[in-house]
C-alpha cells in the first residue's frame, strides 16, 4: 500500500462515456470501460490503482451503454464497498471537459482521467507537483514515438523534391489523459455546453492561467487504440502487480 500523502483523499472523475469507435466492432455492443485486460475490465484496474493511493471518492461519467457499466459494478460488491462510487449518465455528450460540470462537490483539488488507460502512474507525485507549481490544471505527459507508415516527401514551391523520409519516427510529448484540476478551472466550463479538454486548456492559457505539464516515464497505454490494446494485454499479463496491488 502506498504511503498516504499527495493524492490521498482527493475526489476523482473517470470519463467513461465514449463509444470506443477505434475498437469497433468489439465496442458496438460493449461499453469501452469494460473492455478487458485478461479477466479484468480496464476501468476496474484503474479504480483499484486509485484505491491504492487512497482515492475512494469516484464519479464515473457515462454515456454509451451506461446501464451495462452500472450493472457490472452493482455485482462487484467487494470492490464497490471500498468506494463512494457515483455515476452520471449524459443523454447528450458534452465533451471531455463539459461533462465535468455535471459532477457535484468539486470544491477542492480533484483528479480527472480517461477510463480507457493502463498506467502505473504515481498519483502522489503528480498531485505534489501540481501543488508545488500552483497550477490551475496539470496534465500528466509521456514521451511517445509515433511511426508514420508512409514515405514522407519534402519539396519546394517548384515541386522539386529535396528530401525523402521512409517511414519516419517522430517523438512527441503527449497527454496521458490524466489531469489534476483546481475548482477555478470550472468557471471556464459552461454547464450544458459541449467543451473538449484541449479547448478548455486553450481558454485557460488565453486567460493567463497556469497550466502545467508533469513529464513522467511511467508505463502508459491508451487501450482505445488497437495497437496499444494489444500491447496492454501483454504488459498486464507480464507485470500484473504493477497495476493492481489491492
Amino acid at each position: 500500500m502506498a504511503d498516504k500523502k499527495g493524492a490521498s483523499g482527493l475526489k476523482a472523475v473517470i470519463l467513461a462515456g465514449g463509444k470506443g469507435t477505434r475498437l469497433r466492432p468489439f465496442t458496438a455492443s460493449f461499453p469501452k470501460p469494460l473492455v478487458p485486460l485478461g479477466d479484468t475490465p480496464v476501468v476496474e484496474i484503474l479504480i483499484r490503482r486509485l484505491i491504492d493511493f487512497g482515492i475512494t471518492d469516484i464519479t464515473m461519467t457515462l454515456g454509451h451503454l451506461a446501464e451495462l457499466t452500472k450493472a457490472y459494478f452493482a455485482h462487484r460488491q467487494q470492490l464497490s464497498s471500498q468506494l463512494n462510487l457515483q455515476f452520471i449518465v449524459e443523454e447528450t455528450p458534452t465533451g471531455t471537459a463539459g461533462s465535468i460540470s455535471m459532477v457535484p462537490g468539486l470544491d477542492s483539488t480533484f483528479l480527472v482521467m480517461n477510463g480507457d488507460l493502463l498506467t502505473d502512474l504515481d498519483f502522489h507525485a503528480l498531485v505534489d507537483f501540481h501543488r508545488e507549481h500552483n497550477a490551475v490544471i496539470t496534465i500528466a505527459t509521456r514521451r511517445r514515438e509515433v511511426k508514420i507508415d508512409l514515405g514522407v516527401l519534402e519539396f519546394d514551391d517548384q515541386n522539386r523534391i529535396f528530401a525523402y523520409h521512409e517511414k519516419p519516427e517522430r517523438t512527441y510529448d503527449v497527454s496521458m489523459g490524466v489531469y489534476v484540476y483546481e475548482p477555478e478551472a470550472l468557471r471556464y466550463i459552461e454547464p450544458g455546453q459541449r467543451l473538449d479538454f484541449p479547448d478548455l486548456v486553450l481558454k485557460l492559457i488565453a486567460a493567463d492561467k497556469r497550466v502545467c505539464a508533469f513529464p513522467t516515464n511511467c508505463q502508459w497505454l491508451d487501450i482505445g487504440r488497437p495497437d496499444d490494446y494489444a500491447r496492454a494485454q501483454e504488459l498486464f499479463e507480464e507485470d500484473r502487480d504493477s497495476f493492481i496491488r489491492v
